[in-house]
C-alpha cells in the first residue's frame, strides 16, 4: 500500500504545521505563504492550543476567508480564539477525549488532553482509508495516553535529559537565565517520548520525531 504524504513543514519554536495528504493541516504557527501551495487542497484543520508557534492567527484569518468551507477542530478552550480570527462558529468542530468527529469521507479525529502550561492535546487520526496516525507535541509527559499499534505516530522528541542536564549546570555556573528548565516542564525528551514509543508502537509503526531540538537562547 502506497505510503501517506506526511509533509513536515515546519516543527519548533519557529512554527509547527503538518499536512497529511494534501489535506488535514494539523498545527498552524506558520505563514500563510509556507501554506499556499496547499491552502486550495486541505479539508480540515485541528489545533491543539494557543502559543503563537501552534496557532498563528494571521493565517487563520487568511485561511478562513480565502477557504470558506474549511473545517476546523479544537477543544473548546481555542473556540473563541478561532471565532476572533474570523471563523464561523457553524465551521469549527469541537471535540473532547470522548467525543470525536466522523466527516463523510470516513475521516475520523479524536483527542485527548496532554499536560503542557496551557491547554492542549494529542490527536489520534483514522483516515479514510483506515490509516491511523497519532499526533502529539508540547508535553512533558504521555503516561496518561495510549495508543496502540498505529500506523505513524508523530511525536515530540525535544531533548536528551543528559544533554539538558549539563546545559542546565553549565548555565547555573555563569548565572544565566535557563530556558532549559522551561523545556523540561512542559515538553518532552527523546527518552520519554522512546519509552512510549516503545509501549504502544507495532511492528511496521514509522516514527516520526518532532522538535528535535532544543532552543539554545
Amino acid at each position: 500500500m502506497k505510503k501517506e504524504n506526511i509533509n513536515i513543514i515546519s516543527t519548533g519554536s519557529i512554527g509547527n504545521a503538518v499536512v497529511i495528504n494534501d489535506k488535514i493541516l494539523i498545527d498552524c504557527g506558520v505563514s500563510y505563504a509556507k501554506l499556499k501551495e496547499v491552502a486550495k487542497t486541505l479539508q480540515v484543520v485541528l489545533l491543539t492550543h494557543i502559543h503563537i508557534d501552534h496557532f498563528l492567527p494571521s493565517t487563520i484569518k487568511l485561511l478562513a476567508e480565502n477557504r470558506p468551507t474549511l473545517r476546523f477542530v479544537c477543544g473548546n478552550w481555542l473556540v473563541n480564539d478561532l471565532i476572533k480570527c474570523g471563523v464561523n462558529k457553524k465551521n469549527i468542530d469541537v471535540i473532547n477525549q470522548f467525543n470525536g468527529v466522523l466527516y463523510s469521507n470516513g475521516l475520523k479525529v479524536n483527542m485527548q488532553p496532554t499536560f503542557h502550561n496551557v491547554p492542549n492535546c494529542c490527536y489520534k487520526i483514522i483516515l479514510p482509508n483506515k490509516r491511523r496516525i497519532f499526533y502529539a507535541t508540547d508535553t512533558y509527559t504521555l503516561d496518561n495516553v495510549s495508543a496502540k499499534e498505529y500506523d505513524y505516530y508523530l511525536i515530540e522528541a525535544n531533548y536528551g535529559e543528559e544533554e539538558i542536564e549539563e546545559r542546565i549546570n553549565a548555565k547555573k555556573t555563569l548565572g544565566m537565565f535557563i530556558y532549559e528548565l522551561k523545556a523540561k516542564e512542559n515538553h518532552l525528551s527523546q527518552e520519554k517520548a522512546d519509552n512510549w514509543l516503545n509501549n504502544n508502537m507495532g511492528y511496521n509503526s514509522e516514527i516520526i520525531y518532532l522538535h528535535g531540538h532544543i532552543d539554545k537562547g
